[in-house]
């Protein structure tokens, strides 16, 4: 059953853009794959001749049996995940006496006049006023985020208030402020450059009301520019994935990992259990300045409590036009999740909660064994492509084609099946140009920086 089209305004006026490479992508995209289909069955001699090769030798046959052991383990676990996430259902929106207070945050850093669009879209919500404190916090930005700041609490007076930090310190601390201003029950942090409908923040913070169990929930992200280029086009297909199938399993179990950026909250009690220990977070001896959601959502599952997913919470966030910004911003999720998988290593196999802890240890094991398999994997295939070149490229392609048709099923089944397609063009874009970014992430997980800030914002 699709669900129906809740996009903002300002989307919608976005999305009537179309891209004139977008079919040429497409079709190329298919092209591939239809030729990698041929190529595979016209080589099938030498597939049989190098999987007889392998099974001659003990390192081969070795290698064989361990891929195919990792085979069965990815299937088991994605049927796995498949059962956990039809038995996800979202929780409904409290009535507004059930509604707690709420701290909605908004950290900014040379954002512009976006800041100003999310702040005036999270004043229109359908949250009583009287419930909902509403603060941004300028990160010492060097643009005029701050003027639009102010132009918005000219407009919204009393609901708004706006603070300067006085000089760049970070998101995290930009964030550690509006904490520590707060006064809800519930701290929401937004992104300064999203948008949210009207139901999201009653939708998001319902949770809280019905499991009083609940420390997080993890709000819905979809991608705001998908009509100006094809990557966020790409990556909106990707997002639904993550979010409204991989995280509702999560959900199901209790134990979402990474409560996102752009739309999160959490029960204050939880957060200031463990504000001391977030803020002064260090990896190896190094203050951590990124990964500050994924933190926070560990040392709030480390606490005991359940952290929720929220699909009808949905918020509409910016995503890198280029492949230099998205390779950016992939090696900086890349670096926090490796660092937080060591953290949360030390207390999974541990009795953190009283519930059962079989699902949480499974995701984490999932998680950490992407890690681990990384880099044999890599050496795999770069000894594959010196090796067989075109039995390399029929197979991936053909692999892609065949794994990428259930992102494409279930995207069409939500939204639409035009832009489903796009789950290949990601998917041939993943394989062949940002196979590095685990690898080298784990390689640089102690280098700080937010990669992404240093680039330029366009106008």
């Amino acid at each position: 059953m699709k669900i129906e089209n809740t996009l903002p305004l300002k989307a919608k006026k976005l999305n009537r853009v179309t891209n004139p490479w977008g079919l040429l992508v497409l079709t190329s995209s298919f092209l591939l794959m239809i030729g990698a289909v041929y190529l595979a069955y016209t080589l099938q001699s030498d597939f049989n001749d190098f999987n007889q090769e392998r099974t001659n030798s003990v390192l081969g046959l070795s290698f064989m049996i361990i891929a195919g052991i990792l085979f069965v383990l990815k299937a088991a676990y994605f049927i796995f995940i498949l059962f956990r996430y039809f038995k996800y259902k979202p929780v409904a929106s409290v009535s507004n006496d059930e509604l707690p207070t709420c701290t909605v945050i908004v950290p900014a850093y040379n954002e512009g006049k976006q800041v100003y669009d999310t702040l005036i879209s999270l004043a229109e919500s359908d949250f009583p006023t009287e419930k909902l404190q509403l603060i941004s916090i300028d990160d010492g930005s060097a643009d005029d985020t701050w003027n639009w700041m102010k132009n918005a609490k000219n407009e919204l007076g009393d609901r708004l208030e706006i603070f300067q930090q006085p000089e760049n310190k970070g998101k995290r601390h930009a964030l550690y402020r509006g904490f520590n201003i707060g006064k809800g029950e519930v701290f929401v942090t937004v992104d300064s450059d999203s948008i949210v409908n009207t139901d999201t923040l009653r939708n998001l913070v319902s949770p809280f009301v019905k499991n009083e169990k609940c420390g997080a929930v993890a709000g819905n992200i979809r991608v705001l520019n998908k009509a100006k280029a094809l990557l966020p086009k790409m990556l909106d297909v990707s997002f639904v994935l993550s979010f409204e199938f991989v995280r509702s399993a999560e959900s199901s179990l209790n134990s979402v990992l990474c409560t996102p950026g752009a739309l999160a909250a959490y029960r204050s009690s939880a957060v200031f259990k463990c504000l001391p220990e977030w803020i002064n977070q260090t990896f190896m001896g190094q203050p951590s300045d990124i990964g500050e959601d994924r933190a926070m959502t560990n040392m709030i599952l480390k606490q005991g409590f359940h952290v929720l997913f929220q699909r009808n919470a949905c918020a509409y966030t910016n995503v890198p036009e280029k492949y230099r910004g998205l390779y950016k911003m992939f090696i900086r999720w890349g670096r926090s999740n490796v660092r937080e998988n060591i953290e949360m290593s030390k207390y999974v196999f541990k009795n953190f909660r009283t519930e059962p802890k079989a699902g949480t240890r499974l995701l984490f094991l999932n998680q950490s064994l992407k890690i681990i398999m990384s880099y044999p994997f890599l050496l795999f295939m770069l000894f594959f492509v010196l090796t067989h070149p075109l039995l390399f490229i029929s197979s991936t392609l053909v692999s892609i084609l065949v794994l990428s048709t259930f992102p494409v099923i279930f995207y069409s089944n939500r939204y639409e099946l035009r832009e489903s397609f796009w789950a290949y063009s990601y998917s041939i874009l993943y394989t062949f140009g940002l196979f590095w970014i685990t690898p080298y992430a784990i390689a640089t997980a102690s280098r700080r920086g937010w990669l992404t800030r240093e680039l330029p914002k366009k106008k």
